[in-house]
C-alpha cells in the first residue's frame, strides 16, 4: 500500500508507516498546494493531513485508491467527511490527547490579559520603564473570583472548568446541548443562554467546533453586550469569531481586550488589524504545542491509519454529520 503526507511526521511515527507501506512525504510549501495534492492522492491508498490541509470533495474524488483519512488534529472541518463518506474512506483524528495542553494555554492566556504580561514585556523591552510604578500605574485584574463565560462544554471546555475551579471563578457555560445536572455539579457550572454568557461574564472562552452554524458567530452584536472591562479568549476555531468585529470592538474599547491562538487566515502577518492592536495577545496556534502532547498526537494518528486500512476500526474515527459536544 502507498501513503502520502502532507508534511513530515516525528522520526518514530514514519518509521512505523515504513514498515508497512510505501510512504511519500510532501516536503515543498505549506500548506501542501490543491493541484500537487490531487495528482500526488491518485494512486495513494491512506493519507496522514494537517488541519490547514482543504481535504475537499476534488481531492477525495482523485484519490481513486484511497481507503483512510488520518488527522494531525483534534478539529476536522478541514475534511469533506461526507464525501469521504460516500466513498467509503475513514476519516479519523486525535481528539483527547490535546484535552490538557490547550486548556493550560487557555488559562495561561487568561493569567496574561488580567495581569498584563505581555504588556509589562514590551514595555521593558522598548524601554519604557524608567521610574518605580506608583500604586496606581500598570494595573491589571484580579483573575481570582471572576465569572468565566465557556462557549463549548466539551472536553477542553470541562478541563477548562476544573483549572478555573482553582482560581474560585463563577463559570457559567452554553453549549448545543445542556450537560448533566450531575456534570454540572462536579464543575460547579452553571448552563445559560449565549447572550446571557456573554453579558455577565468577565471573561469569555471559547472552546466550540468550526460548523457552519458557529462561523462567525461571535460578531459585533454579541460583542456589544459584553462588559468594558472584560476580556475575549480564543482557542478553538479562528473562524468562529468575525475578526472585522473584534477589531472594532478592542479600537473602540468595547471589550478591555483579547487573546487569540487561532485566526481565520494562517498564518497572519501584519496585515491583519488585530495583530496591532496593543490590547490583543496573540500566539501562532499552539494549543497542541508541548513535547508529550505532540509526541502521542503521532501515535495516534500513526495508529489510526493502519487499524482502518487493516479493516479495523481506528482509535477515534470521526461520524458522518455527528453532533458535536461542543458545538454550541
Amino acid at each position: 500500500m502507498k501513503i502520502l503526507l502532507t508534511r513530515r511526521l516525528h522520526d518514530f511515527a514514519i518509521k512505523e508507516l515504513k514498515k508497512r507501506y510505501q510512504v511519500e512525504i510532501h516536503t515543498g510549501k505549506i500548506p501542501m498546494p490543491k493541484n500537487l495534492l490531487v495528482s500526488k492522492i491518485k494512486d495513494k491508498d491512506g493519507l496522514i493531513c494537517y488541519p490547514y490541509d482543504r481535504i475537499d470533495s476534488d481531492v477525495i474524488n482523485a484519490g481513486v485508491r484511497l481507503r483512510a483519512i488520518s488527522t494531525f488534529s483534534v478539529g476536522y472541518d478541514h475534511i469533506d467527511n461526507i464525501a469521504a463518506s460516500r466513498k467509503g474512506i475513514v476519516v479519523s483524528y486525535t481528539p483527547e490527547v490535546l484535552t490538557n495542553a490547550t486548556a493550560d494555554l487557555t488559562m495561561a492566556l487568561m493569567l496574561d490579559l488580567f495581569r498584563r504580561v505581555s504588556d509589562g514585556d514590551r514595555l521593558i523591552l522598548k524601554g519604557g520603564w524608567r521610574t518605580i510604578l506608583g500604586p496606581y500605574e500598570f494595573l491589571g485584574y484580579d483573575l481570582h473570583g471572576k465569572t468565566l463565560g465557556i462557549v463549548g462544554m466539551g472536553r477542553i471546555g470541562m478541563a477548562v472548568a476544573k483549572r478555573a475551579l482553582g482560581f474560585e471563578m463563577n463559570i457559567l457555560y452554553h453549549n448545543r446541548k445542556r450537560i448533566s445536572s450531575q456534570k454540572e455539579k462536579s464543575l460547579k457550572v452553571q448552563y445559560v443562554s449565549l447572550e446571557e454568557l456573554f453579558t455577565r461574564s468577565d471573561v469569555i472562552s471559547i472552546h466550540a467546533p468550526h460548523t457552519p452554524k458557529t462561523h462567525e458567530m461571535v460578531n459585533l452584536r454579541l460583542l456589544k453586550k459584553m462588559k468594558r472591562t472584560s476580556f475575549l479568549v480564543n482557542t478553538a476555531r479562528g473562524k468562529i469569531i468575525n475578526e472585522k468585529d473584534l477589531a472594532t470592538a478592542l479600537k473602540q474599547k468595547i471589550i478591555s481586550g483579547a487573546a487569540l491562538d487561532v485566526f481565520g487566515n494562517e498564518p497572519v502577518d501584519d496585515s491583519n488589524p488585530l495583530t496591532k492592536l496593543p490590547n490583543v495577545v496573540i500566539t501562532p496556534h499552539i494549543g497542541s504545542a508541548t513535547v508529550e502532547t505532540r509526541k502521542k498526537m503521532a501515535e495516534i494518528t500513526v495508529q489510526n491509519l493502519i487499524l482502518s486500512l487493516s479493516g479495523k476500526r481506528p482509535i477515534y474515527q470521526v461520524k458522518v454529520e455527528s453532533s458535536h459536544s461542543d458545538q454550541p
